[in-house]
């Protein structure tokens, strides 16, 4: 609750406003029973039209008066809901930036969407209903019971006995309900990751004929949302029929013991319809208080989940800060791998034992079969993941120890699946460095060998269409490329992104490389992509089975000969 509180600060001022000026309304409408009262003792019983006419105007000025004060709060209600809400998004966006990719795997991208949307949705109608309705409904109760009171203490006396029973029936089944709604938001996170798994992978569905069978599972999973939401449903509809029993019981109540008092003389006929419109005004706030309760459950809920997202510390800029003894920095040094291993979620180790070092300025392969760990061991130099045992040191200092804006500045990466960016091709490039110049922008495309991209899209404000569909899988690899490019770093991580290339094109993009003075990590499953690297990292399961030069690996490294042996085979 402290951070929709947090949110809702900066909108105290709304947050006031609007209970007061419900309050004002609610004042109005409690002095309309006692005014027809009095026409109906005073104006009627004594045939004075000029009495009731005044009373009917008052009551008219009462009615507009009150429209005024309603859209006022609803207003300020309005204000503070939406903002409180853009606030909450805000601060859960920050938060999952700040994630390190296990926590992201963690949460999974589904919920996420979910606490962007739903969630926060939820959190904010629950925001603006209790504004308005909160203080109201309870201020409207208590007030018109009060003003019964003064009306006949004995007749009032009905309103005590009801009052208690509603109270409790309205918070039993909120608390049966808000555990159920956690549940009830856990099952609509399931539907949206089927959602968005079919949507991302719709191609492969249709090649492969199984949209009966995903529309089948979307059907349980949806089906399952269904029943939880129909079973919430129906106990929080309890809610409506309880309390209109409990007040009609009242209502019979207070016509039988008024219908005596007015008999004895003790009550006028106008105070009993006091009396009853008092009645009715509780009736109807409870209704809304019910309403409210349910939206409020449900906001509750919602704002638990956003909370615990917001509670996680996401990855610091430092994992450690031990003093412990470090060697001397050897200058000629890149990257070092001291006896690293790492497994995803505490299960079998991806990686092992990886112990090597790389010059400054090297090109080095990282070879292997599907799931050998290539893509693990890069991602453990940024500092994506964190090794489990041992050390990764960039710059002979340990990557946990540099904090990680200043470790990725020195990085270029461009990941193993393509990712660009709705916009044009220079907005996709800046992603590298945001100061750099066109001659920047084009000479790290020529690199990449994507000059013909630009000239076949109109050159650097060529657009690109959400997630690059515009543009073929080798074009959207070599501008990926460009834009690390554009970076100039010191460390770049190619992580199997040349696989959509062609041999010519993939040969003159790393001739082009070798011309630069930076450290390249290249990934990939061809020797031919890595032939002429100055030396290859074999991996099998995880573990180094061979380092070293084309030729060297081809006399010492049986996994490297078979892998060699097999793809030569292939070839034309």
């Amino acid at each position: 609750m402290k951070y929709l509180l947090q949110a809702l600060r900066t909108y105290r001022r709304e947050a006031v406003l609007s209970p007061l000026f419900k309050l004002f309304e609610v004042a109005l409408e409690l002095s309309v029973p006692l005014v027809v009262a009095a026409v109906i003792d005073v104006g009627i019983a004594n045939g004075d039209r000029e009495y009731v006419l005044h009373a009917c105007l008052l009551l008219v000025a009462f009615g507009v008066a009150g429209l005024g004060f309603a859209l006022t709060a609803q207003y300020f209600a309005a204000k503070a809901a939406v903002g409180t809400a853009a606030s909450l998004r805000s601060k859960l966006f920050g938060k999952i930036q700040s994630f390190s990719f296990s926590q992201i795997d963690g949460i999974g991208t589904a919920k996420m969407i979910t606490l962007m949307t739903s969630d926060v949705a939820q959190v904010q109608t629950g925001v603006n209903m209790a504004l308005r309705l909160f203080l109201r409904s309870p201020f409207v109760v208590f007030g018109a019971m009060g003003l019964a009171f003064l009306v006949d203490v004995r007749a009032a006396l009905v309103f005590v006995a009801v009052i208690p029973l509603l109270a409790v029936a309205v918070y039993t089944v909120m608390g049966v309900c808000i555990p159920l709604y956690q549940k009830m938001q856990g099952r609509l996170d399931r539907v949206y990751l089927s959602t968005r798994e079919n949507l991302s992978g719709v191609r492969v569905i249709r090649a492969f004929s199984l949209e009966e069978k995903e529309l089948e599972e979307f059907r349980t999973r949806s089906g399952a949302l269904k029943k939880a939401q129909k079973g919430v449903g129906r106990i929080s509809a309890l809610t409506g029929p309880v309390t209109f029993v409990l007040v009609n019981l009242a209502l019979i109540a207070l016509l039988y013991v008024g219908a005596i008092r007015v008999d004895g003389g003790a009550l006028e006929q106008g105070q009993i319809v006091a009396l009853y419109g008092y009645l009715a005004q509780i009736l109807v706030e409870l209704i809304k208080l019910a309403n409210l309760i349910v939206t409020v459950t449900k906001a509750v809920s919602c704002q638990k989940r956003i909370g615990k997202v917001l509670d996680m510390e996401g990855e610091p800029a430092v994992l450690s800060e031990e003093d412990g003894a470090e060697e001397t920095p050897d200058p000629s040094e890149a990257v070092r791998f001291e006896n690293v291993s790492f497994s995803y979620g505490g299960g079998a180790n991806a990686l092992t034992g990886i112990d090597f070092s790389v010059k400054k300025g090297e090109t080095v392969g990282i070879l292997g079969g599907t799931g050998a760990g290539k893509s693990t061991l890069v991602n453990l130099i940024p500092r994506f993941y964190r090794a489990a045992e041992g050390r990764v040191l960039v710059g002979g200092e340990n990557v946990e120890k540099i904090p990680a804006g200043i470790l990725r500045e020195k990085i270029g990466y461009v990941p193993q699946k393509v990712v660009l960016f709705k916009g044009s091709i220079r907005s996709n490039l800046l992603w590298g460095n945001q100061n750099a110049d066109d001659r920047a922008l084009l000479r790290a495309a020529e690199l990449a060998q994507a000059s013909d991209v630009l000239r076949a899209k109109g050159g650097l404000d060529g657009e690109i269409a959400q997630e690059g569909k515009n543009l073929s899988g080798g074009q959207r690899q070599r501008l990926t490329i460009a834009r690390a490019l554009v970076k100039e770093p010191e460390i770049l991580i190619l992580d199997d992104c040349s696989s959509a290339l062609d041999y010519a094109t993939e040969r003159n993009l790393f001739a082009a490389l070798k011309t630069l003075s930076c450290t390249v990590f290249l990934v990939s499953q061809r020797v031919s992509s890595m032939r002429h690297a100055d030396r290859i990292v074999v991996l099998d399961d995880g573990k180094a089975v061979g380092i070293g030069t084309h030729e060297e690996l081809s006399k010492t490294c049986g996994v490297y000969r078979e892998i060699l042996s097999s793809q030569e085979r292939r070839e034309p």
